[in-house]
């Protein structure tokens, strides 16, 4: 009998087998999550670029913390709780996440492709601190790149985030 991996992804219970059937719900333990995501979930926006965990276009959010799926196997994801850039929407009335709003309004974004990584950074960030200082998003996104527009639009989609989330916090 072959193991099991169970996990939850943007909400909805995920079971996959581990083997080397070929089936599109038995995976090889060597397959990494970012894999599984985007080819057997189709849950594309998960970008894969470098492969090694150093572009961050493959950030997504495992129990809440930043994490490049590259460089993860689903197989090590028994029990996890992974959110991608799909399930930052709400389910319910379809609004976007905060984070992806203040993108759109500051145009922190040219071609995309970088973007549903850096925002799931951010978000990672913004659990664990509503109110974090410019430094501490620079730090955070320090793992992201971006080949394709000033980071200053990113930052000060941050930066309203924070103070959105300070004024609600001293309301």
């Amino acid at each position: 009998m072959s193991r099991q991996v169970s996990m939850t992804i943007n909400g909805k219970k995920e079971v996959f087998s581990i083997g080397h059937s070929g089936a599109r719900w038995e995976i090889p333990d060597e397959e990494t999550l970012s894999l599984t995501l985007r080819e057997r979930l189709n849950l594309t926006g998960t970008k894969e670029a470098c492969g090694q965990g150093a572009c961050g276009c493959c950030t997504v959010l495992m129990n809440n913390r930043a994490v490049p799926s590259c460089q993860i196997l689903t197989a090590d994801c028994d029990g996890a709780d992974i959110v991608t850039i799909e399930g930052l929407q709400d389910p319910d009335t379809g609004e976007l996440d905060p984070i992806q709003k203040l993108f759109i309004e500051k145009y922190a974004f040219q071609c995309g492709f970088c973007t549903p990584g850096i925002i799931m950074a951010l978000k990672g960030l913004f659990i664990k601190n509503p109110t974090p200082s410019r430094a501490e998003v620079a730090e955070a996104l320090s793992g992201n790149q971006c080949r394709c527009i000033s980071q200053y639009h990113v930052l000060d989609a941050a930066d309203a985030l924070a103070e959105l989330n300070a004024a609600a916090t001293n309301a």
